[in-house]
């Protein structure tokens, strides 16, 4: 993806067809708020996307009071998928590499993550 751009298809968000099942997605934990699901990207062993099932930004996610329902779950996921630690990370904008404008944060882990740079 060139520039960190965020990926939309007018009309199409690739999270919400994830929650719809019309998308594929190896899916790790669900309850009636949240999702989540291995990334495709698989830079480290555990890469995954904790999303709401509701369509918000980014930003919008992280000032409503569902963001310690995601995190919550972040967490545990984080917790349980990688005992030696992990991080839990969001992206915001292009600068930031955001590529998907439905809100998530991402738990990486399941190796030593070095220093950060």
């Amino acid at each position: 993806m060139a520039g960190g751009e965020i990926v939309t298809e007018p009309g199409r968000c690739t999270f919400c067809e994830i929650v719809a099942r019309r998308e594929p997605a190896k899916i790790r934990y669900e309850d009636d708020d949240v999702l989540v699901f291995d990334n495709r990207l698989t830079w480290v062993p555990v890469m995954l996307l904790v999303i709401p099932k509701r369509h918000v930004t980014q930003t919008e996610l992280w000032t409503d009071s569902l963001i310690s329902k995601v995190t919550s779950v972040a967490v545990d996921m984080g917790a349980s998928r990688c005992p030696g630690g992990f991080r839990i990370l969001s992206n915001f904008g292009p600068d930031a590499m955001q590529s998907q404008d439905h809100g998530h944060v991402h738990v990486i882990g399941g190796a030593h993550l070095g220093t950060y740079s």
